[in-house]
């Protein structure tokens, strides 16, 4: 297993890391899987064998019964894993101060993971989203004061805009208080959108990115082809929601060249799409969870999976994101001077 500096900090996390959101399997995330304690105790014996020292959770995962099942997965076996959570939304039955990122409700947040983790700190504690109503510098301190006092040890965010992001670097800069290492957002061969400001902020900022639903929910498994009947039970792309399904056609071309290349190395097209992930510009750690131990076996032989040049043109071209304003009249106009950051859309194409 490979380990990756997180952006521009000291901490080195594995190549890929394991996501929790499958343990529990209440409420709406029934749906996503139903991992109990005991499948959830092998599932940490498998990553550890593979080297993962990441795991990935969030308060909102099944009402906190994830945290509280890797919780009981965590005995023995805290000081080789490092364990990241989130707050941002509410839980079931929650009141009017139990969601966003308030000082009330980020400081209380936290205390609950770790009464529910069973640890006595966080090592990456990430906002879940953006809350456009309380102010940053109110969010900022509170994340602040949660590392001074010992009760997390690095900061990230997820799932917010770029200009969200640099607003927030900005404020935590001003304040001279504890910043963001990291950014956790979606991104795939199915949706590269993350490339017109998320990853050059990454790149520009010196943050480390995390990659969460790296296969798109599954589309990109090769279970879903063109022409053919999707597995029994799977939902139709049309009422696929997140990640959503704009263009089928193009979802469909994407995956023909993944199962191609996939069949020329003897993989399985999970594999190269994450093996694809891990080479992108950014990219500290892969987040990969499965509902059983023959898909996560799989994904995690993905850290060993090298693609030729060639083979990685060739998945870049057929889900490249369109050019969109101010990126096309940049790529006509301002070539000539790009910064690494730039590079990442805006460099010359060789297909």
């Amino acid at each position: 297993m490979e380990y990756r500096q997180l952006g521009a900090s000291g901490l080195r996390v594995s190549a890929l890391s394991l996501g929790t959101m499958t343990f529990g399997g209440r409420g709406r995330f029934a749906m996503v899987g139903e991992t109990d304690a005991r499948a959830a105790s092998r599932q940490l014996d498998m990553v550890l064998d593979a080297g993962v020292n990441l795991i990935d959770t969030a308060d909102v995962y099944s009402d906190g019964v994830s945290e509280e099942i890797l919780g009981e997965a965590l005995a023995g076996r805290r000081d080789r894993l490092l364990i990241a959570s989130k707050a941002r939304f509410p839980l079931s039955g929650a009141g009017p101060n139990d969601a966003g990122l308030s000082r009330h409700h980020l400081i209380r947040s936290a205390e609950a993971s770790l009464r529910r983790l069973k640890i006595d700190h966080i090592d990456l504690y990430q906002v879940h989203s953006w809350d456009g109503q309380t102010p940053l510098e109110e969010t900022a301190r509170a994340l602040d004061e949660l590392v001074r006092s010992g009760k997390v040890r690095y900061l990230g965010c997820s799932n917010h805009s770029g200009w969200h992001l640099l607003k927030a670097l900005g404020v935590q800069r001003a304040l001279g208080v504890h910043p963001y290492i990291s950014e956790q957002i979606y991104y795939s061969l199915a949706e590269r959108s993350v490339e017109y400001e998320l990853i050059p902020a990454a790149i520009d900022q010196g943050l480390g990115v995390l990659v969460w639903s790296p296969l798109a929910g599954g589309l990109l498994s090769g279970k879903y082809r063109r022409g053919q009947d999707p597995p029994e039970g799977a939902r139709q792309l049309t009422d696929w929601g997140e990640p959503p399904v704009y263009d089928q056609e193009a979802l469909y071309d994407t995956v023909e060249v993944i199962v191609e290349v996939a069949e020329a190395h003897g993989v399985s097209a999970s594999q190269v799409a994450l093996a694809w992930l891990l080479g992108r510009p950014a990219v500290s750690s892969v987040i990969i969870g499965a509902r059983t131990e023959e898909q996560l076996a799989d994904n995690l032989a993905a850290a060993s999976l090298q693609l030729s040049h060639d083979e990685r043109r060739r998945l870049d071209a057929v889900s490249a994101p369109p050019l969109i304003y101010p990126y096309w009249h940049q790529r006509n106009t301002t070539s000539d001077r790009l910064s690494p950051a730039d590079a990442t859309l805006l460099a010359p194409r060789t297909d």
